[in-house]
């Protein structure tokens, strides 16, 4: 049983797990219509008072661990289900030696966040669309995976539990990190017999040392990122630790981060480390197609659509290196990093200069992004849910 306050344990009684109403969608567009009815079934938000905040620094915060109090855990064994979730005490987790993430790298994971309004309440942002793509992820990875319903609602009494160390409007956000790995020992190369779903938040500032300020990107075209036929196109966990020399050589050199090429022709632009990239030539805005080896970015795909409510063209296609030559603006996307101008792009020692002067297409982008984020800009598409 988890030990907690009276006050923590009202709310986990208050909170309970919404109930699927569907034992299996037969595609994943089915997955999004049907969340959206879930994002609707909110929670009553809390009285605000300043004395919820943690006591932190928030004036100088940045993109690092500074756990919350709670974390999730939910786990499912053979049969494919997963069991009611608890909230606990964050702290470390047990796991066999031979569990199936430490041993075949069988995990993914995702990335929200919680937005402080002006008056106090919380907002989280399109968590079906992150349900969603850990749904497809899973499928991938062949992997047990909580429901639509279930990942909101665990999703929900994180952020709601964690409250006090979401920052000040301005000041930053509460990081929320959803995990599902392969908790169940196995030897020989097969699925996890035992699954764990888990979530812990982290109060964050600015993804980039950077801040505000416009990036430098090294365009790489020895390393890659992923390959067709992969899983760079989903969140596992195995993604990432392939681009760590890549950004460590670029870091050294002074660049804020890889912009990686596509790994057959070496030809067409991919993704940045960890986010989207987009390509700003007049009215027209182009990013690369999602065609397996590039993240489906909630963040994107939100940017996408207010471009396109914006009148702007919006062009989804690949993008031939060359482009960068002749782009006017160019800047990034994701859910750690926001909307990041980018002020060069260096390719075979050709320094390219962007336009971040007055008006750029991402400032403008970005200020109706997080306006609906924080509560400013109302909220039209229904986007957003107070909790």
């Amino acid at each position: 049983m988890i030990q907690t306050n009276s006050g923590l344990r009202s709310l986990v009684q208050s909170l309970r797990p919404i109930t699927s109403s569907f034992s299996e969608i037969a595609a994943y567009c089915c997955y999004t219509s049907q969340a959206a009815s879930a994002l609707q079934q909110v929670s009553r938000p809390n009285s605000y008072s300043e004395d919820e905040y943690a006591k932190v620094d928030w004036d100088n915060l940045g993109f690092g661990i500074t756990p919350a109090d709670y974390m999730y855990t939910m786990k499912c064994s053979s049969d494919g289900k997963f069991e009611q979730g608890q909230l606990a005490p964050y702290g470390n987790v047990d796991l066999s030696p031979s569990a199936a993430v430490l041993n075949y790298g069988q995990g993914l994971y995702e990335g929200t966040k919680a937005y402080r309004t002006e008056d106090g309440r919380l907002l989280l942002f399109r968590l079906d669309q992150n349900a969603t793509r850990m749904k497809m992820g899973a499928d991938r990875l062949c992997m047990a995976c909580p429901s639509i319903y279930q990942f909101i609602d665990a999703v929900k009494q994180t952020a709601l539990a964690n409250k006090r160390w979401t920052p000040p409007r301005g000041k930053g956000t509460l990081y929320i990190r959803p995990l599902l790995i392969g908790s169940g020992p196995i030897l020989g190369l097969a699925p996890a017999p035992e699954y764990t779903f888990l979530i812990y938040a982290s109060p964050v500032g600015n993804y980039f040392k950077e801040g505000l300020k416009p990036l430098n990107l090294y365009v790489e075209d020895e390393f890659h990122r992923a390959t067709r036929g992969g899983a760079g196109g989903v969140k596992s966990i195995t993604n990432y630790a392939p681009v760590l020399k890549a950004m460590a050589r670029a870091k050294s050199r002074g660049f804020s981060d890889v912009l990686y090429l596509d790994s057959a022709n070496k030809r067409n632009l991919e993704e940045v480390s960890s986010c989207n990239i987009f390509l700003v030539k007049g009215n027209t805005i182009s990013t690369p197609a999602t065609s397996g080896t590039i993240l489906q970015g909630v963040t994107r795909r939100s940017i996408i659509e207010i471009a396109l409510d914006h009148g702007y063209q919006v062009k989804e296609r690949a993008i031939p290196v060359d482009e960068l030559m002749d782009a006017d603006e160019v800047f990034c996307t994701g859910t750690a990093v926001g909307v990041a101008p980018v002020g060069t792009i260096t390719y075979q020692d050709r320094r390219v200069e962007y336009n971040v002067g007055e008006e750029p297409v991402s400032q403008k982008l970005y200020s109706i992004l997080e306006g609906i984020k924080t509560g400013v800009i109302e909220d039209k598409k229904g986007w957003t849910i107070e909790i």
